[in-house]
């Protein structure tokens, strides 16, 4: 008796009588984000094809092809030749259905020892290596513009803020290393969590393993893979990987947005500290004198992007039972506009920040403003042996002088400053200016010019 006709012609339809719903069949499928997978699939399919072989679990006629079929199909997607169907789910049911196009029903031999579940795991962990590794050349190109700048403005003088209130005046280069900073740690963090992105799952099959005698650490060497993942249902089930990256991405955006944030501000004529390129900018529609930090302000609105994308990735995993469940393919599109939105932004920063342009001026006037050395003149008095406390009230008094009679601290006459505190003598003067105070800040990390150049320097030994 000839067996019933299936009712789907998928590749796992044996089981089934009905074809799937036409909704279902576009609500479940992924071929539309993962077939940007596909040159993952196929060279961990040929690796998987050669242990096969290797392994004595299919010949080496059969293996010789399905690699030449698997060559042809990775031309035909390089070359956008595939017709992308619904009806097949996902990149691995469209490469082993055009396989078996190709060469017949050998193309089943390929899926031996193996699961969509361990498969699927494999790509996105080969995917997102190599995303890793181009966040990290982003970030050091970011950190190259950054002190390609910085170099240029060891002593052009910056208002340095807390509370966004005048604090201290701060060499600009100091406050771009800072950014220098955080970038670094982002690359530390990437790098940190590389080895653990890096060990393979395949090999664990659908959750438990597999009865065949395959070579998994064969199988890892040949694919780079720095380890392999221990526990068969871990090695499916685990998404660790994509949380890591997606965090180490939000984190990457924060600080994108701090310094948008900052660019935005500092080129605004409320502020006008710098000028943006203008190839990085755009006008009104109305107003012809506009010219707008779109760049800046659209990384810091992606910036809640990423972030949200991480909360639904931990959301999506919390709940999940052992072993692998369908919802993990809801990792996919979140952690794929991760990577894309970071490294576009990196990209972004990395060629707009040598075109900037400084404002120096406006700079060192806004820096001279709202009392920035007025805890110079409090380090002054406790250098004569004045308790720090008591000190800080009376610059306090003094700066309340200054307020009442319009005057700097600068240009408050000595002898105002002496009737409020007689332990204040003419070299006061010397530590009051805006150069002096940034050159007093000699402590290691400090802002003072000599301390500014060995930072650089530092960082460019660092950088390579």
């Amino acid at each position: 008796m000839n067996p019933k006709p299936h009712a789907s012609d998928k590749l796992w339809g044996g089981r089934f009588q009905e074809p799937t719903n036409a909704f279902v069949e576009r609500f479940t499928a992924s071929i539309h984000y993962d077939s940007r997978l596909f040159r993952e699939d196929i060279r961990a399919s040929m690796v998987h094809c050669q242990m096969l072989a290797r392994q004595g679990i299919i010949s080496q006629e059969d293996a010789a092809a399905i690699l030449a079929g698997l060559e042809t199909v990775r031309g035909e997607l390089e070359a956008g030749q595939m017709v992308f169907r619904t009806d097949l789910e996902d990149i691995h049911m469209h490469v082993e259905s055009r396989l078996r196009a190709l060469i017949g029903p050998v193309a089943g031999k390929l899926h031996t020892a193996r699961s969509r579940n361990d498969q699927v795991a494999t790509d996105l962990r080969l995917y997102l290596r190599g995303e890793v590794d181009e966040l990290v050349a982003g970030l050091i190109r970011v950190q190259r513009s950054l002190l390609a700048l910085a170099q240029d403005h060891v002593e052009t003088i910056l208002p340095g803020t807390t509370h966004m209130q005048n604090a201290q005046p701060v060499s600009l280069a100091h406050h771009l290393l800072a950014y220098f900073e955080m970038f670094g740690r982002d690359r530390e963090r990437l790098l940190g969590l590389r080895p653990r992105l890096n060990r393979m799952p395949l090999g664990a099959a659908a959750l438990a393993g597999t009865p065949f005698p395959i070579d998994r650490e064969w199988v890892a060497g040949q694919l780079g893979f720095e380890g392999i993942c221990a526990n068969s249902m871990d090695a499916v089930s685990d998404r660790d990987f994509v949380l890591e990256v997606a965090f180490a991405g939000a984190v990457i955006m924060g600080h994108l947005s701090r310094f948008s944030e900052e660019l935005i501000l500092w080129s605004s004529s409320f502020f006008g500290f710098i000028e943006l390129p203008d190839a990085f900018c755009t006008g009104s529609s109305i107003m012809p004198q506009k010219k707008n930090p779109d760049v800046p302000e659209l990384v810091r609105g992606k910036s809640g992007r990423v972030t949200g994308h991480l909360m639904a990735l931990l959301t999506m995993m919390k709940g999940l039972p052992l072993a692998y469940n369908r919802d993990m393919q809801e990792d996919k599109e979140p952690i794929f506009d991760v990577v894309d939105t970071v490294g576009g932004s990196l990209r972004l920063f990395a060629d707009m920040i040598p075109g900037i342009r400084v404002h120096k001026e406006n700079m060192a006037t806004a820096a001279a403003a709202g009392f920035t050395t007025a805890t110079d003149l409090a380090d002054y008095l406790v250098r004569k042996g004045v308790p720090f406390r008591e000190a800080h009230e009376i610059t306090g008094r003094i700066v309340r002088l200054c307020i009442d009679d319009n005057k700097t601290l600068a240009n408050l006459p000595l002898a105002t400053m002496q009737g409020v505190d007689g332990r204040i003598d003419a070299d006061v003067l010397a530590v009051l200016t805006v150069e002096a105070s940034i050159n007093a800040r000699q402590s290691l990390g400090g802002t003072a010019f000599a301390r500014v150049r060995e930072a650089l320097s530092t960082a460019m030994v660092e950088l390579g």
